[in-house]
This record gives C-alpha cells, sequence and structure tokens, in this order.
C-alpha cells in the first residue's frame, strides 16, 4: 500500500513539473515571435514613412520648374518625377512583400495560440483526469483505513471479553480450590 502511494506521488511530481517546462519553453518562443513580430512592424512602419516622404517630394517635383524663365518643365524636371514615382512603387512593392511577412507572423502566431490551446486542454484534461483517480484512491484507502479501523475495534472487543473469561475462569478456580481445601481440626 506505500509502495503504491510513492509511486503514485512520484507520477504526479513528473506530471506537474513536466508542464512547469513546458510552459518555460512555450514562454521563450512567445517572447521570441513577439521580438520577431514587432521588428517586421517597425520594418513596414519605416516603409510606410519613407513612402511618405517620397510622396511629398513627388508632389514637390510636379510644381518644380526650371524651364526658361521658371514658366516650363524641362525634360531633367519630367525625368526626376519619372524616377521618384518608380521609386514610390518599388517602396510599395517592399511594402506589400514586408506586409506578406508580417501577416505570415501573425497566422503563425494564430496557429500557434490554437495549437497551445489544444494542449493545455489536453493537459487539463489530463490533469482531471489524474484528480479524478487520485479522490477515487483516496476514497479507497479511507475505506480500507475504517475497515482496519472496525476489525481492530472488533478484535479489541474479542481481547477484553477473552481476558474476562480468563479471569472469571481464575477466580472460579482459586475459589474451588479454597472451598475443598481440607479444614484443619483442632482439639
Amino acid at each position: 500500500m506505500n509502495y503504491k502511494y510513492l509511486k503514485f506521488l512520484f507520477a504526479c511530481i513528473l506530471v506537474f513539473s513536466g508542464s512547469a517546462i513546458l510552459k518555460a519553453q512555450d514562454s521563450t518562443a512567445l517572447k521570441t515571435d513577439s521580438i520577431t513580430f514587432e521588428s517586421q512592424r517597425a520594418r513596414v512602419n519605416k516603409l510606410l514613412n519613407e513612402r511618405s516622404a517620397k510622396f511629398g517630394d513627388y508632389d514637390s517635383s510636379l510644381t518644380k520648374k526650371t524651364g526658361v524663365f521658371g514658366l516650363f518643365k524641362t525634360k531633367g524636371d519630367m525625368q526626376k518625377s519619372i524616377d521618384i514615382l518608380r521609386n514610390i512603387v518599388i517602396n510599395d512593392n517592399h511594402i506589400f512583400i514586408e506586409t506578406r511577412k508580417l501577416l505570415d507572423l501573425k497566422d503563425a502566431q494564430s496557429e500557434r495560440y490554437q495549437k497551445l490551446a489544444a494542449e493545455y486542454d489536453q493537459q487539463v484534461s489530463a490533469y482531471m483526469k489524474t484528480i479524478n483517480k487520485l479522490q477515487q484512491e483516496n476514497d479507497k484507502l479511507r475505506g480500507d483505513i475504517s475497515n482496519l479501523e472496525n476489525s481492530d475495534q472488533g478484535n479489541d472487543n474479542k481481547l477484553f471479553i477473552a481476558i474476562v473469561i480468563i479471569l472469571g475462569l481464575v477466580i472460579s478456580v482459586i475459589y474451588l480450590y479454597l472451598k475443598q481445601k481440607p479444614k484443619k481440626l483442632t482439639v
């Protein structure tokens, strides 16, 4: 009985320490994912800020006229505007790529959270089963203890009755012995 209890206690310790190790690993992975996500967001925000600045440059290039007396746009002015627009398009492509990476990270995090939720549900179910087994084992042990106590009380009662009977027999034997002992007659 004691061996079963120690074995069960050891199993419980293993289960709970194992879950603590898993939680620590999950926490480290979550921090890494969060850092990656934040750095990706910073890249996207940086590209968006660059795009805004380039759009401001494009807007100013549209109004810039370096032709005769500043009245006309030259071919160079138009080429600068086209180059700025091309840079904006390239930057937009980078924004799309980085945003896609950001969305992929977000999807990966979502899948990871769902997987963790499923794992935790399984762990909780396993803990509940373990607790039920412990409760059943505890009830069984309590029943065994009460049976042992009852049988000990029955044995104590039997021992008391046996002692009373033996004392009664010893007293009766002494009484009979004294009663049958020949008496001395003196004249």
